[in-house]
């Protein structure tokens, strides 16, 4: 029981990160572990190192929330430069190939960029953690091992194409705004194909994670307990429904329970709020006309040493 309190002590809630260039979703959940003194932390989403921008961690009960968080959409700017592949499709890379893409001009790239809005299929890239075989394809990427990979259906809703920075012909700004699991990279590298060449990413910001954006987010080194945002805010776009003490204290242990009792409709999840708007579940459809739990929160424990009559965090 020592154990679980120490685990559990802290805070709880969700901190959205402005991740900097050069750090691994990894790096910044180890860095915020000491920052917010708790072991519990961890990522929803993954960014490339070289990539920056919004990155969302769950903070102690909140790690349990990660799942609703992962397969939010996601939105991005960077920068195609064509003519250049690169054996990472970034500009991380070493150089594989070069093109002569000198004739190709705006409204060239504009064009091609909407074939690939829509639903498509992508290549992961070898680089990417997406496991093959139960590897994850960056591993065998560093051995130099190239895999075949199966196509993944995604979604892009927004592929934006706009003049790059002044003084650099052939690079292009680009806006997407995709389905989890999309790659930015693997758009900009079947950009450049598309376009009879060849292309790679560079300066990849996350802009947004679902209805969180980068207004939300704070610098790594900003992070810090009382930047923690309350639990409710990892499910802020998930429809709520706020019950009554009696029907919170069934909630508490996890009863199956009808939809019109928890007054919710539609496909779900549902957030289940408290009385005093603390988020208590997530409840998903079940049989018939009755909802059950997807996760219930656990009570807090009081800090070490503290009594059953310590507020608890």
């Amino acid at each position: 029981m020592a154990r679980r309190a120490r685990e559990h002590h802290g805070p709880d809630g969700l901190v959205v990160v402005d991740k900097p260039a050069g750090w691994t979703s990894h790096d910044v959940v180890a860095k915020s572990r000491g920052l917010l003194g708790t072991r519990k932390v961890g990522h929803a989403g993954t960014l490339d190192p070289d990539a920056t921008g919004v990155l969302l961690l769950g903070v102690g009960r909140a790690t349990k929330l990660l799942r609703f968080l992962s397969p939010l959409g996601k939105s991005y700017v960077g920068e195609v430069v064509l003519g250049t592949e690169t054996s990472t499709l970034d500009a991380a890379g070493e150089v594989t190939a070069t093109h002569d893409m000198d004739g190709v001009v705006l409204a060239d790239v504009v064009a091609a960029a909407q074939r690939f809005v829509g639903d498509i299929e992508q290549v992961p890239p070898m680089v990417s953690a997406v496991k093959v075989d139960g590897r994850r394809l960056h591993e065998l990427a560093r051995q130099g091992i190239e895999v075949e990979r199966a196509p993944r259906p995604v979604t892009v809703h927004r592929f934006d194409v706009t003049p790059g920075p002044p003084g650099e012909p052939g690079v292009y700004t680009v806006a997407v705004t995709c389905s989890s699991g999309t790659y930015v990279r693997t758009l900009a590298a079947d950009l450049g194909h598309a376009l009879g060449g060849g292309a790679h990413l560079r300066n990849l910001r996350r802009t947004a994670v679902g209805p969180f954006t980068l207004a939300d987010a704070v610098a790594l080194e900003a992070v810090s307990p009382d930047r923690v945002r309350p639990m409710v805010e990892a499910v802020r776009h998930l429809a709520a429904a706020t019950v009554d003490p009696e029907v919170a204290a069934a909630v508490a242990v996890g009863k199956v329970l009808e939809a019109a009792t928890l007054g919710v409709e539609g496909e779900g999840p549902w957030a289940v709020l408290g009385p005093e708007g603390e988020l208590l579940a997530v409840y998903e459809p079940f049989r018939g006309t009755t909802v059950k739990p997807s996760l219930v929160i656990p009570p807090a424990l009081p800090a070490p040493g503290g009594g059953p009559d310590d507020p608890t965090p």
